[in-house]
């Protein structure tokens, strides 16, 4: 710990980004780096505690995270900027994070709800700090392939190439093996190419570290299905082991009346369009679902509804209302969501303030349930009906939604996106592989260990643990990659 008084003379100083309003005139990152000397005194803050939950990384079971999922040692790395080290804090980053480039754009910073800091002032950057010590990296060029010296001759297959997926293969990689990458997709990077908009998460960031693992002997094969254009059999009898980490695809359903309307659609159908289409054709394509003037009602209030905001600003939306069926959050942690926890508190994402820039108010509405879809003559949607409810929680832990009495509302909208989470996985290729699943579709493959129950082939990320977060699916596919290493050698180095 290099400056012990540094928590109590230096302020929490947020990242740096492009005006809200200005942004929206573009698809380019807006998080800008900051002066060298200003990092240096947010990393001054971190305490030296005597516990840094910051980097604890768990989950208390009904209830919410503790610290980073990867065990970032993030009082050392801090500690090390402070000190102007930049080099070994890199080092100290890539130790438990394969790609902190990402998390440091997307991830929610449990670890920034869990710092010791927290529990009576505003907490250290951590996602800021992570992000500038990567981004030095690459400027100086300290980030570079670094091959296996020698290999074991064992081919593993990984299915997927979310963060998941890549975190797997690298690591299998490290260990020695051969290591073959499938992707449906006709790009790398699952949902982090094609489910996170391109002004938070930049694809030529995700290229740039793929390029790295291909110089480091990884093997690529986009536009690609497992039990389609490489069948399940052929999968595991050319290779020694499988990896699944094909993510919590399937949408979950808003069953209302009118939902066959044109012009409501899955938030990740959208966002994927978008996606596509800018980095094919900088939209002149016009390959994409588009909400230039339209009326838009964003279902669901998470991250990806704040991502179809962030988009639907860009294409010059007539309006944006985003439905979230909870109350709004308090600004301070309530009584059952203590420190450590992961604070659940009011926030104001990037895409919100973009709308307020944009039209003048918060986007979001509370405490709506939609009852029906109204179209036109030819089948489009026009209006969306709602009434305000209240939610309780049952004895049996299971959430009652309560109308409220006279609140039904009526809604303009000509396009409806629907952003209310993920069932699971998709069952075809678990179908075809006979693996065995959960109550919750999700594969029955135990935390810590991720084998199926066909010997040889493992699972990790969100098609075994449900939908979460990046950080937990590099988390995951790290410890699978272990897990996989063990299973072909008898033993295993990686951490």
């Amino acid at each position: 710990m290099g400056k012990p008084t540094g928590f109590i003379e230096y302020k929490r100083e947020n990242p740096l980004k492009k005006d809200p309003f200005e942004r929206t005139k573009n698809w380019q990152e807006f998080q800008l780096l900051m002066p060298e000397a200003k990092l240096r005194q947010q990393g001054a803050r971190c305490m030296d505690c005597g516990v840094p939950f910051c980097q604890a990384g768990t989950s208390v079971p009904g209830s919410a995270d503790i610290g980073c999922p990867v065990y970032n040692l993030i009082p050392e790395w801090n500690d090390l900027v402070y000190r102007g080290k930049w080099r070994e804090a890199l080092d100290r980053l890539h130790k438990t994070n394969n790609f902190p480039e990402f998390t440091g754009r997307v991830c929610p910073a449990p670890c920034e709800g869990s710092c010791t800091v927290a529990i009576s002032d505003d907490p250290v950057t951590i996602k800021s700090i992570e992000y500038h010590i990567v981004e030095r990296g690459f400027q100086e060029g300290w980030i570079t392939a670094n091959p296996p010296k020698t290999r074991t001759g064992k081919k593993v297959a990984v299915v997927g190439s979310g963060p998941a997926g890549l975190a797997a293969a690298a690591q299998l990689n490290k260990a020695g093996h051969l290591v073959t990458v499938f992707e449906r997709e006709d790009r790398i990077g699952g949902l982090l190419t094609y489910g996170i908009p391109d002004v938070k998460l930049a694809y030529q960031i995700v290229d740039r570290r793929v390029r790295i693992l291909e110089e480091e002997g990884i093997e690529f094969k986009p536009n690609t299905t497992v039990g389609q254009d490489i069948t399940s059999e052929q999968l595991e009898s050319e290779f020694d082991a499988v990896i699944l980490c094909t993510g919590a695809t399937k949408p979950r359903e808003v069953e209302v009346e009118g939902r066959d309307l044109k012009g409501i659609h899955y938030a990740m159908d959208f966002l994927t369009a978008n996606t596509k289409s800018l980095l094919n054709s900088d939209h002149k394509d016009g390959e994409f679902i588009s909400a230039k003037d339209q009326h838009v009602i964003v279902i669901g209030g998470g991250d990806t509804g704040a991502d179809c905001i962030t988009t639907s600003v860009r294409h010059g939306a007539a309006s944006i209302t985003q439905f979230d069926i909870n109350r709004q959050k308090g600004a301070d942690r309530t009584a059952d969501n203590p420190w450590p926890l992961f604070p659940y508190v009011h926030q104001i994402e990037d895409g919100h303030k973009e709308a307020f820039a944009v039209y003048g108010e918060d986007p979001r509405a509370y405490q709506l349930m939609t009852t029906k879809f109204v179209g036109d003559e030819e089948g489009n949607v026009r209006e969306l009906h709602t009434i305000a409810v209240e939610t309780t929680i049952g004895e049996d832990g299971v959430k009652v939604r309560t109308p409220i009495e006279g609140s039904e509302k009526v809604w303009k909208a000509d396009l409806v996106l629907l952003a209310v989470g993920f069932t699971g996985p998709e069952q075809e290729l678990i179908d075809q592989m006979k693996l065995e699943t959960t109550k919750r579709q999700t594969l029955k493959a135990d935390y810590g260990k991720y084998a199926t129950n066909k010997e040889g082939v493992f699972a990790a990320g969100d098609n075994r643990r449900g939908q979460s977060l990046v950080v937990w699916a590099i988390h995951e596919g790290r410890e699978a990659a272990r897990e996989c290493d063990r299973f072909l050698m008898g033993s295993s180095n990686l951490p």
